[in-house]
């Protein structure tokens, strides 16, 4: 199947162009937002394929999967061809509604010809879907392997922009951390963090290339993910197949992805700062709940289950 599908979000692309079909990636001159075509930190297969706009046009192609409201509209002006009418089509939301939690309409909700799949039994929950049918494809992870050593008594967070993203992504709950632990952070945007917190110069590291990000995570004691408000966190999800201890928040479907004995899922900041401290101090009891994280993660978030489920999905709008 040729399946056309934008390049927004890099860990759940690299995941899903490992399927059986070939992925269609929208370029532009720029590589903006609305083009960035193949990856350029992460290792994709040869059957994820570059088209720009003028070759979409007379391209074959037998679904689309949006991931924003106005690739209705890139579509169309692109191809000639309406999602779901032309063009077999889903819609994956891969977030938390951002409006009222309970009460937020979802942009496909008067769309009972494109399916919204979403990526968390929560965030299928908190949407208003409307008319739109709804499925669910939990996250699936690429093994990277047990690259967990620990040998830095430090904890590491990946954080992607995190002084726009503010309170969402709990940035605030970052950074007094680490005015209390060493706290490593990764991501993009760590020039503006450092104007934001100099107490974290020399442990921020900007934007590293998926495999050396990895390598890097697993040195750390243990992972910390701040975040408040987003969907489930494949950073989380990554630490966790590594082999990593975790720290983070109860909200959203963290408590589904993390089991008693990965980790712990607390909305005390004291409670976690403490549990950071024990495994600071003691390597072997890290380790041991790091074992659980990656048995755990592997069990529930691994990349054939995601690939069949996506799969069924796509024989399903297709039939």
């Amino acid at each position: 199947m040729r399946v056309l599908i934008w390049h927004v979000h890099g860990s759940w692309t690299t995941s899903f162009v490992h399927g059986s079909h070939t992925c269609l990636l929208p370029v532009v001159e720029d590589r903006g937002p609305d083009g960035r075509g193949r990856a350029r930190t992460w290792d994709w297969p040869a059957s994820a394929v570059e088209l720009g706009p003028a070759e979409l046009a007379d391209a074959d192609i037998d679904a689309v999967v949006l991931q924003r409201p106005h690739e209705l509209e890139l579509l169309e002006r692109w191809t000639g061809r309406r999602a779901g009418t032309d063009l077999p089509a889903v819609y994956v939301e891969h977030d938390t509604p951002r409006g009222p939690a309970v009460a937020t309409r979802h942009p496909m909700a008067e769309r009972s010809d494109i399916p919204v799949v979403h990526v968390t039994h929560f965030n299928r929950m908190m949407w208003d879907n409307g008319q739109a049918p709804t499925e669910v494809v939990e996250h699936g992870i690429l093994d990277p392997g047990p690259l967990y050593t620990g040998h830095a008594a430090s904890l590491a967070a990946v954080v992607n922009e995190p002084v726009r993203r503010g309170r969402i992504a709990g940035t605030d709950l970052l950074t007094a951390l680490a005015r209390e632990l060493p706290v490593d952070v990764y991501g993009m945007g760590m020039d503006r963090l450092a104007e934001h917190a100099p107490h974290m110069a020399g442990r921020l590291h900007e934007n590293y290339p998926q495999e050396k990000l990895h390598g890097a995570l697993g040195e750390h004691r243990a992972y910390f993910h701040p975040y408040r408000w987003t969907s489930l966190g494949l950073a989380l999800l990554e630490a966790m197949t590594i082999g990593m201890p975790v720290l983070g928040l109860s909200t959203t479907e963290a408590p589904r992805a993390v089991p008693p004995g990965a980790g712990l899922l607390s909305n005390d900041p004291e409670a976690l700062a403490a549990q950071a401290r024990h495994w600071l101090n003691d390597p072997d009891a890290a380790a041991a709940a790091g074992t659980a994280a990656r048995e755990h993660a592997l069990r529930h978030y691994g990349l054939d289950r995601f690939l069949a489920d996506w799969d069924r999905i796509l024989e399903k709008v297709t039939a």
